[in-house]
C-alpha cells in the first residue's frame, strides 16, 4: 500500500485553494486568539495582488483582529468579500465600515448560535433549533441579525415545536475552514495543547468536512508520526486537506508563548493565582464592588467585557475566586482572566472545554449569574450592545450567556462622552454631565429583551455609578443611588424615560466610593441569591 500524500504545503498554496464565491469558516478571539493569522495575511496578499479569491462569504463567531490590519481586517477589502456573519466586529474598524458604505452585506448572529450551527451543519442536521435569540435583533420579527440595507437573507425562521416558540438558524455551505492549532504529525492528526482556549475548531471543520469543502489547518510545528498520543488529538487527520506550519506562530499578538495561558502548568504552579494588576480608582470600581453584592459562594459566573472587567479584577484581588466557579464563553473555567484585548485569555485555567458545549452548558441554564456591560437600556428593560453609532458592533457570546443566567446583572457607566466624575471619598459627584444618553426610550436595537425576561422570570439588574435599577414586570424600577448623587439633577433629568420608583429608594454604602476600601476577606454570601437545593432552572 502506498503511502497519502503529504498535506503539508505553504501559505500561498493555502490561499489557491479558495475559490472565487466560497463561504469560508473563520476561528479566534480578539487579541490574536487561536487565529490562523498567517493563513488569513495570506489570502489578503493573494488578493491584493491578483484581485482573487472573489465575493467570498466570511463567517466567524467571535471578534477577531487587532483594530488596524490582522484578524478579520485581512479580509476588509472591497471585492473580496461579498457577504459576512460575524459574532463581533469591533476589532475591525474597516469591515465596520465597508457594513456602513453598503459595500458588503453584514449579518450578526450570537456567538454561540453560530457555533453550534457549525457543529449542525457538520452533522447533516437541519440547522440549529433553539430559543436563543427570541425576542432579541436576531428574531426575523425584528431584524433578523441584518445589519445594512444590502443584508436581505432570512438567517433564521421562526417554529413551533409543541406549543412552544424557537427560532430555527438555516444551516449554510462551509467550502473553506481556516483552522488554528498547534502541531500537527506527519500524517496529519492535530493537537492543540499549546493553545490559550479551544473555540469552535472542531465544529467548522465538521461544517466544511460534511459540506464537500477543504479543512486547511494552520500549526506551529510538525511533529513525527506517533509522537502525538490518541488523547492529544482534537483533530484527526481524515478530516484535514492541508496543513501550513508557521514556526512564528503566538499565543497572541503580543505574546510568543505562554504555558500559563495554555494550561500546561500542574501542581503548585497550576493553582497560584496572578495578582490583579491596580487601576487608578473611579466610577468602574465603584460599579464592581456594588455588583460583587450580588455573588454567593458556589456560583458559577460569567464576566463580560467593560465594567464587568472590574468586577473580575475585584474578586481576584479580595482573594475569592476559590468561592465560586469562573467561566468564560471561549471554554474556559477559572484561572486569572485577562481584559481588555486579551479577554478570552486565562492564566492558570482549571479547565479548557470547547466553545460549543460551553454554549451549551449556558443554553441549558448553567449559569447563576452573569455580568455584562450595556451600550445603552430602555424603559422596557431591553438592552443593546449590537449596533452603536451607527456601525455595527456584534453581540459575540451576550445574547447566548444573557438570555440563560438565572441573574444577569448589567454594569456600566450612566452616561458617555464627556462626562466628569469625582469620587474615592466615600460619595459620587458629577462634575459634568455626559454628552452621550445611555438610558433611552427605546434602545436603536435589542441585543437583551426585557419583555422576554421578565416572562423567563429571570432577575435583572442595571447597575451603574450613580443608581441601580431593576426588571420588573411594568418594566424597570429604581431602587438605590449613590451617596452624593442628586437623584432628580444627576438621575431623572439625564434620562429618556420615566422609571417607575421603589417604594423605598436606597442609598448605596459609602464603602463602594471609598478609595481604599475593598472590604478584603471571605466573600459575604447573599443567601436570596443562592439555589436551594434540588432547584433547578
Amino acid at each position: 500500500m502506498h503511502a497519502m500524500h503529504s498535506k503539508f504545503i505553504d501559505a500561498d498554496a493555502a490561499a489557491a485553494l479558495i475559490d472565487d464565491g466560497a463561504t469560508v469558516a473563520l476561528m479566534g478571539g480578539g487579541g490574536g486568539l487561536m487565529e490562523a493569522t498567517t493563513l488569513f495575511q495570506a489570502v489578503e496578499r493573494r488578493f491584493l495582488a491578483s484581485a482573487h479569491p472573489r465575493a467570498l462569504t466570511v463567517v466567524h463567531a467571535l471578534g477577531i483582529g487587532d483594530k488596524k490590519s490582522l484578524g478579520m481586517n485581512c479580509f476588509a477589502h472591497e471585492g473580496l468579500v461579498r457577504k459576512v456573519i460575524g459574532g463581533h466586529w469591533v476589532w475591525s474598524p474597516r469591515m465596520q465600515q465597508l457594513a456602513a458604505t453598503e459595500k458588503i452585506e453584514a449579518y450578526i448572529l450570537p456567538g454561540g448560535v453560530s457555533s453550534q450551527l457549525f457543529r449542525e451543519i457538520g452533522a447533516g442536521r437541519p440547522g440549529l433549533f433553539t430559543h436563543i435569540g427570541l425576542g432579541t435583533v436576531c428574531d426575523p420579527r425584528h431584524g433578523g441579525g441584518r445589519m445594512n440595507a444590502s443584508a436581505r437573507d432570512d438567517l433564521a425562521e421562526v417554529v413551533e415545536i409543541a406549543g412552544r416558540e424557537y427560532l430555527r438558524y438555516k444551516p449554510y455551505r462551509v467550502d473553506v475552514a481556516l483552522v488554528r492549532a498547534s502541531a500537527a504529525d506527519a500524517d496529519g492528526n492535530i493537537s492543540f495543547e499549546h493553545e490559550a482556549a479551544n473555540l469552535d475548531a472542531q465544529s467548522i471543520a465538521l461544517a466544511a468536512r460534511a459540506s464537500g469543502g477543504k479543512v486547511i489547518v494552520q500549526v506551529k510545528e510538525r511533529v513525527p508520526r506517533g509522537a502525538l498520543r490518541a488523547r492529544e488529538v482534537r483533530i484527526p487527520a481524515a478530516w484535514v486537506d492541508a496543513i501550513v506550519v508557521d514556526p512564528g506562530q503566538r499565543s497572541s499578538y503580543a505574546i510568543p508563548f505562554d504555558a500559563r495561558l495554555s494550561g500546561e502548568l500542574t501542581g503548585a504552579e497550576r493553582h497560584r493565582i496572578d495578582a490583579a494588576d491596580d487601576e487608578p480608582f473611579g466610577e468602574r470600581q465603584a460599579v464592581a464592588r456594588r455588583a460583587a453584592c450580588e455573588l454567593f459562594e458556589g456560583a458559577v459566573v460569567n464576566y463580560g467585557v467593560g465594567v464587568p472587567d472590574a468586577v473580575a479584577r475585584l474578586v481576584a484581588r479580595r482573594g475569592e475566586l476559590g468561592c465560586i466557579y469562573q467561566t468564560i464563553e471561549h471554554g474556559t473555567y477559572g484561572g486569572s482572566l485577562l481584559d481588555g484585548e486579551l479577554f478570552g485569555y486565562a492564566r492558570n485555567a482549571s479547565a479548557m472545554l470547547d466553545a460549543p458545549t460551553q454554549f451549551d452548558f449556558y443554553s441549558g441554564g448553567g449559569l447563576d449569574i452573569a455580568f455584562l456591560g450595556f451600550g445603552e437600556f430602555d424603559a422596557e428593560g431591553s438592552v443593546n450592545v449590537s449596533r452603536l453609532g451607527g456601525l455595527a458592533v456584534g453581540p459575540g457570546g451576550f445574547i447566548d450567556i444573557a438570555q440563560n443566567a438565572r441573574k444577569v446583572v448589567f454594569c456600566g457607566t450612566f452616561a458617555a462622552k464627556g462626562v466628569r466624575l469625582q469620587t474615592g471619598d466615600g460619595s459620587m459627584r458629577v462634575l459634568q454631565q455626559g454628552g452621550v444618553r445611555k438610558l433611552v426610550a427605546a434602545v436603536e436595537q435589542i441585543t437583551f429583551s426585557g419583555p422576554q425576561a421578565v416572562a423567563r422570570a429571570q432577575e435583572v439588574l442595571y447597575l451603574t455609578e450613580r443608581a441601580g435599577f431593576r426588571l420588573t414586570p411594568s418594566g424597570l424600577e429604581l431602587f438605590e443611588i449613590a451617596p452624593g448623587i442628586s437623584l432628580q439633577h444627576d438621575v431623572l433629568d439625564q434620562m429618556n424615560f420615566a422609571p417607575r420608583m421603589a417604594a423605598v429608594v436606597g442609598v448605596m454604602p459609602a464603602s463602594h466610593f471609598t478609595k481604599d476600601d475593598d472590604r478584603t476577606g471571605a466573600m459575604t454570601l447573599n443567601p436570596s441569591a443562592e439555589r436551594a437545593p434540588g432547584e433547578t432552572t
